[in-house]
């Protein structure tokens, strides 16, 4: 299931260069990253419930285009590929002439959350990856 996230991109988020902060994609990311969670109905406390977390392990990131203040963004979120404990999204953040200013695959694991060691992905989770 893929899931989109509107954003407008604030004077906060753009450095010297007058365009948004190569950091501030990681933060746009990890948006769109909840959103998708919350439109499957899979909230943190869904996890917590379940005594599982979610841990990001590694970002590949693309940067396109540079976005500036104002501009308005899409996240996209899609589910790609899961392993025993990990699995990835890709994720693209497009401008409103839908070019794409960033793209990345996010590997993130399950852990638990008592010992904090790496968990099998609950069947609640797999199923959007299978």
């Amino acid at each position: 299931m893929e899931v989109c996230l509107s954003i407008e991109v604030r004077s906060t988020e753009i450095d010297v260069m007058g365009h948004v902060n190569n950091a501030k994609y990681l933060e746009y990311l990890e948006w769109g990253r909840e959103e998708w969670y919350n439109q499957v109905k899979l909230p943190f406390d869904e996890f917590k419930a379940m005594g599982v977390g979610t841990v990001t392990v590694s970002i590949h990131i693309q940067y396109r285009k540079e976005a500036k203040q104002g501009d308005r963004l899409t996240i996209q979120t899609k589910p790609l590929r899961c392993g025993k404990s990990s699995f990835v999204f890709f994720q693209e953040i497009k401008n409103e002439k839908g070019e794409v200013v960033a793209d990345a695959e996010v590997i993130s694991v399950t852990i638990d959350l008592e010992n904090r060691k790496s968990k099998p992905l609950p069947e609640l989770l797999r199923r959007y990856f299978d």
